[in-house]
């Protein structure tokens, strides 16, 4: 049991005009609930994957609403950049979901919950 944390989801999709597309929003039930997800394109620089998690509608969420402590931030934002790094490195990583990434307080760490990879030839 993880105490104090959001569920988030890190993604990647092969787009055949694109290649890579990595997404992120809120996981578990919110990320088909509410479809509040950014997505780009790999190779990611931290810039671009920082403006990925602070353009989700529900950003407020991870910040800290109603006295409650911020979520590490930059844990999202260094694994979402070993993502986009592991599918640039390895083009036969065709789809990658980790849902949920449990996102503990600020300075915490996150944790993959779950974690699915889809290997092509």
């Amino acid at each position: 049991f993880i105490k104090d944390k959001k569920e988030t989801i890190i993604g990647m999709s092969e787009d055949p005009q694109f290649g890579p597309m990595i997404m992120f929003g809120l996981g578990g039930i919110y990320v088909e609930a509410l479809k509040d997800v950014s997505f780009r394109i790999a190779p990611l620089s931290r810039q671009v994957a920082r403006e990925m998690v602070e353009e989700i509608k529900t950003i407020k969420l991870l910040k800290g609403t109603r006295g409650e402590d911020p979520s590490d931030i930059d844990s999202i934002i260094e694994i979402i950049l070993r993502v986009s790094q592991l599918v640039t490195d390895f083009p036969e990583i065709l789809e990658m979901d980790i849902n949920p990434l449990f996102v503990k307080k600020q300075g915490e760490g996150s944790i993959a919950g779950d974690v699915r990879i889809r290997i092509g030839g």
